[in-house]
């Protein structure tokens, strides 16, 4: 007679089947953001020569993946990694791959990871850490902030002249260069020197810092501005340096202000036009007018072209010589009355007298 299972035998195998399905699941990837890259691995903890099957979303379509077993959490880089145990996948067109990745033994004691960087895409790169069973473990290197920053590609002026800089108003540029971190520590906000030389005189130093963080085996496009004094001209030399190691430098040329001289030449024109318009204007307000009190009498002849302005003018008697009578006026003409019987003139005194018949 055969019985029935109860309801706690029927829980009790429930909860072997559910626990035995979860050990043998691969781990779920860690939740990413929307458009990052993300890697899960089939065992957090494998022996060396075991096979991992890594699983990767949300990486660019069509790319070159490379997985690498590194220990030291890669601080060294690539050195501290079994290369020659790498694996390279293509990405599908979803963003999705596989790969089956041997459990190789790095150079370097772990902590170890599982480093996943896009070879021909645009450079992401995921760790996901690992436990190799039988490894040694060691504690991480001290960071000691030092950092070998090395150039990567050629350096560049970007920027124009405007207006105001015809004018005299100082050239600046920006200066960018791609520099990658050799280092096994991360760089963090580093501080630049750019220097600027003119014609064969040594270069002026300033510091500069660049906002950001360069990883150990990364690169970086950096960006500084540099400026020149107002009024700059002639050949210069923009170079960029990382402690003690000029990393790039950079020639400027910088044409010369046309437009100050321009100004200067206007200026040299206007300033004597204008003080000679003003002497001008002050020796006509104060030089005597024709006939003004004060003028002379005796200041000789006048010229031919005041000739018929002068005889037109009334004549003014001198002081003690009677003029000349006014002439009557045109409307009153006095009468001259009944005509008068003439008058015996006064013997004069030079006249013979007679006193009687001769």
């Amino acid at each position: 007679m055969s019985r029935t299972p109860g309801p706690r035998a029927v829980s009790r195998a429930g909860a072997a089947l559910a626990a035995l399905a979860l050990a043998l699941l691969p781990a779920a990837p860690a939740p990413a953001a929307e458009g990052k890259p993300a890697v899960a691995l089939s065992q957090q903890e494998a022996a060396k020569g075991a096979e991992l099957t890594a699983t990767g979303t949300g990486w660019p379509a069509r790319t070159l993946v490379m997985l690498l077993v590194c220990g030291q959490n890669m601080i060294g880089g690539t050195n501290s990694c079994a290369n020659a145990d790498g694996v390279a996948v293509s990405v599908a067109a979803d963003g999705r791959f596989t790969a089956r990745l041997p459990v190789a033994e790095p150079p370097t004691p772990c902590p170890c990871v599982v480093d996943v960087a896009s070879v021909n895409g645009d450079g992401s790169t995921v760790a996901v850490p690992l436990k190799i069973t039988g490894h040694p473990v060691a504690d991480l290197p001290a960071e000691s902030g030092t950092a070998r920053l090395a150039m990567l590609t050629g350096a560049r002026l970007k920027g124009e002249d405007g207006v105001l800089t015809w004018f005299g108003a100082p050239p600046s540029r920006r200066f960018t260069a791609t520099v990658g971190n050799l280092g096994s520590a991360p760089v963090k906000d580093p501080v630049f020197q750019l220097g600027t030389g003119h014609g064969v005189f040594a270069p002026q130093w300033e510091e500069a810092r660049w906002k950001g963080t360069i990883p150990p085996g990364g690169k970086a496009e950096v960006g500084l501005d540099v400026e020149l004094p107002a009024g700059a001209h002639g050949d210069y030399t923009v170079s960029l340096k990382y402690g003690e190691t000029v990393l790039a430098t950079q020639p400027w040329g910088v044409d010369r202000p046309y437009g100050v001289l321009l100004f200067w030449a206007l200026l040299l024109v206007v300033i004597p036009t204008a003080l000679f318009r003003l002497g001008m204007a002050l020796v006509d307000r104060f030089r005597p007018r024709p006939g003004a009190p004060g003028r002379h009498r005796d200041a000789g002849p006048a010229p031919e072209g005041a000739a018929a302005v002068t005889a037109r003018l009334p004549k003014v008697p001198r002081e003690g010589v009677p003029g000349p009578p006014p002439p009557p006026l045109p409307w009153f003409t006095p009468d001259p009355g009944p005509p008068r019987p003439p008058q015996p003139s006064a013997p004069s005194d030079h006249s013979p007298t007679t006193k009687g018949p001769l």
